[in-house]
């Protein structure tokens, strides 16, 4: 009984980290939203959550989980971002170290700002587990709308972001309980 179960675990297993790997989300329309939420880490995500806003698919853009050695100027020299744009349309969040934390600066910024829908920018592979930990901390009257940045990840690194996924949603599902 104990090996059938086992064997049943390891299939699912399995067959999760297969549709994890081959099925990564994908880029988002061109819907709008009343504000864009880039958590720092793989490049291109905050270049692409910039052209949106630029673009205007959103008043706002919230950059989660910069490191606090970073000055706001150096932010808007690197990314080449005008001082009239970052003034009153970026907010540099400072208070995140990981993906639950960006979630939690987010939620805050959210309530802060009166924001009813959000655009997540993430990279491909990490997208699954940044919107479940949001869906975790933001109201359930928030819209997020999911924009994944294509990436070419290593098998470890899905790997790897298989089983931080797992374990949020065993999380969220403990405290569901």
């Amino acid at each position: 009984m104990i090996r059938r179960l086992l064997a049943l675990v390891l299939v699912a297993w399995a067959f999760g980290f297969l549709w994890f790997a081959v099925a990564l989300p994908q880029p988002a329309g061109d819907q709008r939203t009343d504000a864009i939420v880039v958590p720092t880490g793989s490049g291109g995500r905050i270049s692409h959550g910039l052209d949106l806003l630029r673009e205007g698919r959103a008043r706002r853009l919230l950059v989660t989980g910069v490191d606090a050695h970073v000055k706001p100027g150096e932010f808007a020299a690197h990314y080449r971002v005008a001082q009239p744009l970052l003034d009153c349309c970026v907010t540099l969040g400072f208070a995140a170290l990981d993906t639950r934390g960006n979630a939690r600066e987010t939620a805050e910024w959210v309530r802060a700002g009166q924001v009813g829908s959000i655009r997540l920018v993430t990279s491909d592979w990490h997208m699954r587990r940044a919107a479940l930990e949001l869906s975790g901390t933001l109201p359930a009257e928030i819209a997020v709308l999911r924009d994944a940045v294509r990436t070419e990840p290593t098998l470890w690194m899905l790997f790897i972001e298989y089983h931080k996924l797992i374990a949020a949603w065993l999380v969220q599902a403990w405290r569901g309980l």
